[in-house]
């Protein structure tokens, strides 16, 4: 490994990495303005991670949750692309993580995304399934705001499920997400109504 002779590129990887939250997550064509941004699903992305790995019985969480941070962190240079842009658009994603990680403490981390792109290791599976399922998740907070077009892409979320989700926690995750009310979490966590001083 080069040696590291001052903290000039990590300061700049910090300032671009803090770019990621301006970066708007492009299906923002099909659903609305307030689509999660880059920054946002790289945290989405870690704790589902996280989630699954636990659930896999997954020992390397360290792992996990560099390879989480970093899987998407090219779209800095490249953009977000939605799967109809894809159609059209060739990104060169690892010239610009290694662009990115250049001459910076992190620049092995190269080789981390390197092995998340290929999907070959348990972790790379992993933070695949948390990527996915993070639309799933999104398209359900959209469908209690009103917002319908992820009813049109019920067969295409099924297939995906079915046939691109690795691991079986992933699975059964999915699967209990299409019943779910994203609201239940402070709905039926301890409130006011329930606990505390407006509880009857």
């Amino acid at each position: 490994m080069k040696p590291i002779n001052d903290l000039k590129r990590d300061l700049e990887l910090l300032y671009e990495i803090g770019s990621l939250r301006f970066i708007q997550r492009t299906w923002v064509q099909f659903l609305n303005p307030h689509v999660q941004n880059l920054a946002e699903h790289h945290l989405r992305v870690t704790w589902i991670a996280l989630v699954l790995a636990k659930r896999e019985g997954v020992k390397n969480i360290e792992k996990i949750m560099k390879m989480a941070l970093i899987h998407d962190i090219p779209e800095s240079r490249t953009g977000d692309l939605n799967y109809l842009q894809r159609q059209y658009t060739k990104r060169n994603q690892k010239m610009g993580i290694s662009d990115m990680l250049a001459d910076t403490a992190l620049n092995d981390l190269v080789a981390l995304w390197e092995e998340y792109e290929n999907q070959k290791s348990s972790e790379a599976k992993i933070v695949k399934d948390a990527d996915i399922l993070d639309v799933d998740f999104e398209i359900q907070e959209q469908k209690v705001q009103g917002h319908t077009v992820g009813n049109d892409w019920k067969g295409h979320r099924r297939y995906v499920a079915k046939n691109v989700l690795y691991t079986n926690t992933a699975k059964k995750l999915w699967q209990k997400m299409q019943k779910s009310n994203p609201h239940n979490w402070h709905l039926k966590g301890r409130n006011r109504f329930n606990s505390g001083d407006w509880k009857k």
